[in-house]
């Protein structure tokens, strides 16, 4: 048996007696002082003994101490009174553990008594119950943030997606509370709004994490940044089509909360200059760099400058593939505007494939399809993996009940993109995976659909990286 010394004066220290009787007796004995005796009808006499004097008084102190106590505990109201007492142990215990509870601006140079400060507690506790503020474990592992318990919104991008497609790296959901129940997560297991999930891992990651599970529709192009990048290489994009892509890139921004940012570079008309920077306004910035820059290096800084959320490029500009693969690399998404109207597209179209990508991105693509007013439209293509596709069909009706968008789910025996070439206008929505970085001469045989991207050049295309 393991004896503590526990030195009481106070409610705090009462509670403290009362908790520890109720408890936590079974392996320990507690030597309880208090200056007035206080009874415990829960206290075990087997386990607890109570003595009645003045710790600061240190002959009546020093008596105690003859025993060999494991550690000390002390909650005390008065200050001078705790220092007092310390000094006392100090005398006859050099190195013995005191764990102190106190509430002042106390000093302390002795590396084995503990300071548990009781207004951090209590602000810590209380924080704990406002909104939209994670909950984070103070005394379990490391008490940084590593542990970390979070509810999960009705309109949650996490909400009906299996656990299975989350990327968990550097983290990892450890559980899930549902009706006061505790669920053990599995691959197959799918979130439900009002989900207590309990998280482990690098505080900083836990942080996005909470951002990313909180986050609800109209945030676009949040969370991958703020605001809208048209990006023009004059040596590449067509000089006839620069003022049809400005107008169509300035009706996107119309429709996003965040400013645009036009970026030109290799600038080589001066009467499409002019043209372009008649736009500039207080949410519309014109940025023309007239020396020759590597693109790569250039884009990036843009990118982090300006804190990009999404980047608008021109049909040619993609199909380069030293382009296509920088804008990869940025990890942003990226929306491709072909040589059609945008402002008539109604329609987003989305080809499942045989992995979950999609269920990925879904949060993202429900938040554009809001914004833009876009129809979603799910091309089921019979021939393949029909059970991966049909979760992912189920998790996008309960994102559909969610935030009462409606989607159509089309049912095709041939490709996809035979039907989709046929139809007047619309916008395809995928995954931005590494897929798309092959050269295109390399796909022409291929049967997956994201790897044949490139067949719909003709229409406009949002490619969104794969994120949590």
């Amino acid at each position: 048996m393991k004896k503590i010394l526990i030195i009481s004066d106070g409610a705090i220290g009462e509670h403290f007696i009362q908790r520890i009787s109720e408890t936590y007796t079974s392996e320990n004995i507690y030597y309880v002082v208090q200056l007035k005796e206080k009874e415990f009808p829960a206290a075990n006499p087997a386990r607890f003994k109570f003595y009645e004097f003045d710790p600061t008084s240190f002959y009546k102190l020093s008596n105690l101490l003859k025993m060999e106590f494991i550690q000390v505990v002390i909650a005390m109201d008065n200050q001078a009174d705790v220092e007092n007492t310390i000094k006392n142990i100090r005398v006859v215990k050099k190195q013995l553990r005191i764990i102190v509870l106190h509430q002042w601006n106390m000093k302390n140079e002795d590396a084995n008594v503990v300071l548990v400060n009781a207004n951090e507690i209590l602000a810590s506790r209380m924080l704990d119950y406002l909104p939209n503020v994670p909950v984070i474990a103070q005394n379990v592992g490391l008490g940084e943030g590593e542990i970390m318990e979070v509810l999960v919104p009705f309109g949650s991008s996490f909400v009906y997606r299996h656990i299975g497609v989350i990327e968990q790296k550097n983290w990892r959901i450890v559980a899930i509370y549902r009706n006061r129940q505790l669920l053990m997560p599995s691959r197959r297991r799918m979130i439900q709004p009002n989900d207590l999930l309990l998280l482990v891992g690098q505080p900083a990651v836990l942080k996005s994490v909470y951002r990313a599970i909180k986050r609800e529709l109209g945030q676009f192009p949040e969370p991958f940044g703020t605001n809208i990048l048209l990006y023009i290489d004059m040596d590449i994009v067509s000089h006839a089509k620069i003022k049809e892509l400005v107008r169509r890139a300035v009706y996107v921004h119309t429709k996003f909360k965040y400013d645009l940012v036009i970026k030109i570079v290799n600038p080589s008309d001066i009467e499409i200059l002019q043209y372009i920077k008649e736009y500039r306004d207080l949410d519309i910035t014109i940025d023309i760099n007239y020396d020759s820059l590597n693109f790569k290096e250039t884009f990036f800084n843009d990118i982090k400058s300006y804190h990009i959320g999404l980047v608008i490029v021109s049909m040619e500009m993609f199909k380069d593939y030293y382009v296509r693969y920088a804008l990869y690399e940025a990890h942003v998404p990226v929306l491709k505007l072909a040589d059609r109207s945008f402002s008539s597209v109604k329609d987003a179209a989305l080809i499942l494939s045989d992995n979950r990508d999609l269920e990925k991105i879904s949060a993202t693509i429900f938040d554009i399809s809001e914004q833009m007013n876009f129809n979603l439209e799910l091309y089921n293509y019979l021939q393949e993996h029909q059970e991966e596709k049909e979760q992912v069909i189920e998790h996008y009706h309960n994102l559909s009940t969610i935030f009462s968008k409606s989607i159509k789910v089309i049912k095709e025996n041939e490709n996809p993109i035979r039907t989709l070439k046929h139809k007047d206008n619309f916008i395809q929505i995928l995954p931005f995976t590494s897929k798309l970085t092959t050269r295109r001469i390399y796909a022409l045989f291929s049967t997956d659909s994201e790897r044949l991207y490139f067949k719909l050049d003709n229409y406009h295309q949002i490619f969104i990286p794969v994120q949590l």
